[in-house]
């Protein structure tokens, strides 16, 4: 290899000799032209890199289309600074704040003496377009502290931001026409590479999230690499909006918040009873499986809480109060109650493994701006399970547990991704038993053949974790189901079972969720049906309405208690109503089933059906009705 030349690497392992100094852009036209032409960006060595900027040294490489992950974030980045650059062409002499990339777009901040109002949006956007028309050159450039200084003289947030910049790094701003920006980078390398933008809402920001600095002008916009995938964006947002948890949990007369019990749900009739059926057929299915169900008390000591580490890392979410000057806590999760009632008895290794579940009301403090409706709340029931275990038998029952995950979530059609959670920096206990607690866990996904992806540093500080994340309906990913495998609670908690050798040793413990949180597990089933609840799981499933009170009245009372006595919940409109307005207000609650009787029903002795979601009704014979209905219940179908 000459003396000027580099080795690049690239992602399927080959290298090439290329002059130092040669750019990405150069890189990608010597494979192909087409390359060229659709890379907007890459990286060198792991770092982000424009596709002009000079490599100098041997080097692995990547380049970005706008069909990646980094290629769509660094046209992100380009939008925020046309963005910027139209706000400064139609507003004058303004100070710039910054303008990070966020999930699906960007936003930038704004000192300027004009009030931005959602009417002005458009007229911005259509600054941008003609930035994005002219195809400006978009050139990143080194200086030097002093020259920033000059280039930013009349702007004091940019001063602000280039003091914090450490002397030894260097200073990158980006020009694209008569724009300039303090920036790290990297861009696009012209305007025209923008594809597809919208502005979608103005807020205010304190500067550099202090609320001791002035308040500024926030403005944020969605980009994608197409306008279809645009369309579609905004189509998810409309649907989010239609199924929100909160908008549908008032509707559908769920549950309520009071300002008397801040992020703390009340459970309305209809909101119980869907908990009542997840509780019954969870604790069903633990029952099959040999757990036993216990129930722990609400509040314990500090004392209690400090033995088993929680205090060092809930201390800040937890409740506490005072009783015969002693500290008690309300606590935060389930497993320290489980350890007290497994060292309550000796136990033998012929016991084990046992298996304790308990669906527990657990309190955690949350700051008001975190509380989402049921998502985030400050008290939540959690289906905890702890499975004290032997050695040899640990791999037997994570594999149990997490079969059983399977199955619940197979029955409500959630596909799910997995991850192995590893060693956090606040670690309880050895490094040594860390090691073995993530080997077995990774021992159990790898013979199931389970795909999953490591997830550094997320353990919980007891022990590591698997982690299930649901995808809802609209492909949104949830975090829910949990096995955890620790060997620090029994260490804590000097919890011990008598081996077949006569001697005491420690046992393991396995904790596992299904649902995780009830609360949050009911609000992610709201958004995924959008209200239309399964058969099975519907508050009313059967509501029957008469034609005539006059005529009908008396059959269908009849077929509200032949249903009623088959368990079905079902109500019976006999409202002074017109049938339109009562069959509307039906299909609005979203009941799974509306029966209407009239005379040709009487006369027959027969039922005319409607179901949720279908334009057609059809008339067929209560026992026919009956039959079919209860098999859809007993069987959980989703349809």
């Amino acid at each position: 290899m000459r003396e000027n030349e580099i080795v690049i690497k690239f992602p399927d392992g080959n290298e090439k000799n290329y002059i130092k100094g040669v750019s990405l852009e150069e890189v990608a036209h010597s494979i192909s032209p087409s390359l060229k032409k659709k890379s907007v960006g890459g990286s060198v060595n792991g770092t982000l890199y424009d596709l002009t900027r000079s490599i100098n040294e041997n080097a692995e490489i990547e380049l970005y289309d706008l069909h990646s992950s980094n290629g769509i974030e660094i046209m992100r980045h380009t939008t925020a600074h046309v963005l910027a650059q139209a706000v400064k062409r139609l507003y004058g002499n303004i100070h710039l704040g910054i303008g990070p990339i966020i999930e699906n777009g960007f936003y930038y901040d704004f000192d300027l003496d004009n009030s931005i109002t959602m009417n002005d949006l458009e007229k911005i956007e259509k600054e941008m377009n003609k930035i994005i028309s002219e195809n400006l050159e978009i050139k990143r450039e080194e200086i030097s502290r002093d020259e920033a200084k000059k280039i930013f003289a009349y702007d004091p947030l940019k001063l602000e931001l280039l003091e914090d910049i450490p002397s030894g790094d260097n200073i990158t701003i980006y020009r694209q026409g008569e724009f300039v920006d303090l920036c790290r980078g990297s861009h696009l390398p012209a305007t025209r590479f923008i594809k597809a933008f919208k502005l979608t809402h103005v807020s205010g920001a304190y500067w550099r999230g202090n609320s001791d600095n002035k308040v500024l002008q926030r403005i944020y916009g969605v980009a994608f690499a197409s306008q279809a995938e645009l369309n579609e964006y905004f189509h998810f947002v409309e649907e989010a909006k239609r199924r929100d948890h909160r908008k549908l949990g008032n509707e559908l007369e769920l549950f309520m918040f009071s300002e008397e019990a801040p992020g703390m749900p009340f459970y309305l009739a209809n909101g119980q009873i869907i908990r009542n059926e997840l509780e019954t057929f969870l604790r069903k299915l633990q029952f099959s499986s040999d757990y036993k169900e216990v129930r722990t008390p609400t509040m314990m000591n500090k004392q209690m809480w400090e033995n088993s580490g929680h205090w060092d890392h809930y201390k800040e979410n937890m409740y506490f109060s005072k009783v015969d000057e002693q500290n008690f806590a309300l606590k935060p999760m389930n497993c320290p109650g489980h350890m007290l009632i497994f060292k309550d008895k000796l136990h033998s290794y012929r016991d084990l493994p046992i298996r304790m579940a308990e669906f527990g009301q657990v309190h955690r403090h949350e700051f008001s701006g975190a509380l989402n409706g049921m998502l985030r709340v400050r008290t939540f029931c959690q289906d905890d399970a702890h499975i004290f275990v032997t050695p040899g038998q640990i791999e037997d029952e994570i594999t149990s547990a997490l079969k059983l995950i399977d199955y619940v979530y197979s029955i409500f059609g959630f596909k799910y991704e997995i991850e192995l959670s590893t060693r956090p920096d606040d670690y309880m206990g050895d490094e040594a038993l860390w090691d073995k607690a993530e080997n077995a866990l990774q021992t159990v996904l790898n013979k199931l053949n389970y795909e999953y992806k490591i997830n550094e540093g997320d353990g919980a500080f007891y022990g590591p974790k698997i982690d299930i994340h649901i995808k809802d309906a609209l492909k949104r990913s949830h975090q829910c189901a949990t096995v955890q495998l620790d060997f620090q609670m029994p260490e804590k908690f000097d919890l011990t079972y008598i081996d077949e050798h006569n001697k005491k040793v420690r046992p393991v413990v396995i904790h596992r969720a299904v649902f995780g949180s009830l609360d949050r597990f009911l609000g992610i089933l709201i958004e995924h049906f959008g209200g239309a609840f399964p058969l099975w799981l519907a508050p009313v499933q059967v509501k029957v309405i008469a034609v005539s009170n006059d005529v009908h009245k008396q059959y269908a009372e009849e077929i509200t208690k032949q249903l009623k006595q088959e368990e079905i919940r079902v109500e019976l409109d006999l409202r002074d109503e017109k049938l339109g307005y009562k069959i509307r207000e039906a299909q609005l609650k979203k009941i799974p089933y509306i029966i209407v009787v009239g005379d040709n029903e009487l006369h027959n002795q027969s039922v005319h059906v409607r179901k949720y979601g279908q334009e057609s009704s059809e008339e067929v014979k209560l026992e026919e009705f009956l039959s079919n209905i209860k098999k859809s219940i007993q069987n959980k179908s989703l349809s």
